[in-house]
């Protein structure tokens, strides 16, 4: 994997709320291929990373690259090229789920054929029918609105797909397709950052973990290198933060 191109790089990312310094000095890097899990318990900072890498929220100090550009100086271009999952899905409820997808699809300048094969594809694999779609979207269930943010963040074929708690609300079976539809990814040498407090989930499908403890990046695991620790990552975390 060290060889590979970095698509993703954290350094010394550093993010304060007030008097709080949550990040001291985060260090990241993920490759192409790789699937990369961000695991640690709640409130250590795994989702403000994520936010400072989407560009959601600024941050004190560091330098965030994703395919080799900083978000700051390249906002529109550097979108464009990953797809984010939110912890919970934040959608135009008043819109139906296919006039939602075709506004994602718009603004990512989408070509129509390829829209509707993409469309078609990803629905199947998540789960979600034509009468799914038009519905509006604040009849949906949980896990419905996860399926369709998990559709519309793969319309424009990103390199980097960036999953922050994409499980909860998910049925057994679309789980399944999750997995099967992220190893799909990084087989096509594309790159994963994905935070999960589902440890079988994150153990099964990750390359590698980045444990954060305060406030930088306290422990990796190279699960490809380590097989045997894909199942303790329980054990692990309950080494690192006691209890």
């Amino acid at each position: 994997m060290g060889e590979s191109r970095a698509v993703l790089e954290i350094k010394n990312l550093v993010k304060s709320y007030g008097d709080k310094e949550v990040l001291k000095g985060i260090n990241l890097v993920a490759y192409e291929g790789q699937i990369v899990g961000l695991i640690g318990k709640n409130g250590i900072g795994k989702s403000t990373t994520i936010d400072c890498v989407t560009g959601s929220k600024n941050y004190n100090s560091g330098e965030i690259l994703i395919n080799g550009k900083r978000i700051e100086e390249n906002p529109i271009e550097t979108k464009m090229t990953f797809g984010y999952i939110s912890s919970e899905p934040c959608l135009y409820e008043t819109m139906t789920g296919f006039e939602y997808l075709s506004f994602i699809g718009s603004v990512y300048k989408v070509e129509k054929t390829a829209f509707r094969r993409e469309v078609d594809e990803l629905c199947k694999t998540f789960d979600l029918t034509e009468r799914d779609l038009s519905a509006k979207i604040k009849g949906y269930s949980h896990g419905m609105k996860q399926k369709l943010s998990l559709i519309a963040s793969l319309l424009h074929s990103p390199s980097l797909w960036i999953l922050d708690e994409p499980t909860v609300g998910l049925d057994v079976m679309v789980f399944h397709n999750l997995i099967k539809r992220m190893q799909e990814f990084a087989s096509e040498g594309k790159t994963i950052l994905i935070t999960s407090h589902n440890l079988d989930f994150i153990g099964k499908v990750c390359n590698r973990v980045d444990i954060i403890k305060d406030g930088v990046i306290f422990k990796s695991i190279d699960l490809d290198e380590e097989e045997a620790m894909r199942t303790k990552l329980d054990d692990v975390l309950t080494e690192i933060y006691g209890g």
